[in-house]
């Protein structure tokens, strides 16, 4: 398995991924696929901040990916990102997210970041909740039924991780 930078060419397989989650799970509260163009724009926008989007690839077929956006826009979460993690349905469990999210996590900590937060959607995805905490993830907290998806309430749990000297001292550059 090869872990690479994501680019134009692996937006077919990212999109047929995403969409699967989108129409069969609750790990995200889309309800419609997004279309080809939308995930180039999502992986454009995400390079355009500077920021890694990984892919998992198999005998040159795409089997995951994990992508590190910004927490939130504002300037004093400059130092926050926050994870997305999907994995092909039918390669889960082979340890793909582990090796993606480890190496998100890295990515972070090698460029100052401070904190890594994980939005899971569904309190019941206790895949995605068991890979953020072998990841030394910690809930946060559980916002109960904030979404409406497949006939049911679901949750948003919040994850977090400290990357490096976390809160512990101040960065190098506060600007």
């Amino acid at each position: 398995m090869e872990i690479t930078e994501a680019d134009e060419r692996h937006i077919p397989a990212i999109q047929q991924i995403y969409a699967y989650h989108v129409l069969h799970g609750t790990a995200t509260f889309e309800t419609e696929p997004p279309g080809e163009a939308e995930m180039a724009a999502r992986l454009k926008k995400v390079h355009a901040a500077g920021l890694p989007w990984l892919v998992a690839v198999d005998g040159g077929i795409v089997r995951g990916y994990c992508y590190l956006s910004l927490y939130r826009e504002r300037c004093a979460y400059r130092f926050t990102l926050e994870d997305s993690v999907y994995v092909d349905a039918t390669y889960q469990g082979r340890g793909i997210g582990k090796m993606l999210l480890s190496r998100a996590v890295g990515w972070a900590e090698a460029r100052g970041f401070r904190q890594l937060v994980a939005v899971v959607g569904n309190s019941e995805n206790t895949a995605s909740l068991a890979l953020h905490r072998a990841a030394g993830f910690s809930i946060t907290g559980t916002l109960r039924s904030v979404g409406f998806k497949h006939g049911r309430w679901l949750d948003t749990v919040i994850l977090q991780r400290t990357l490096g000297h976390g809160d512990a001292t101040l960065p190098e550059s506060t600007e």
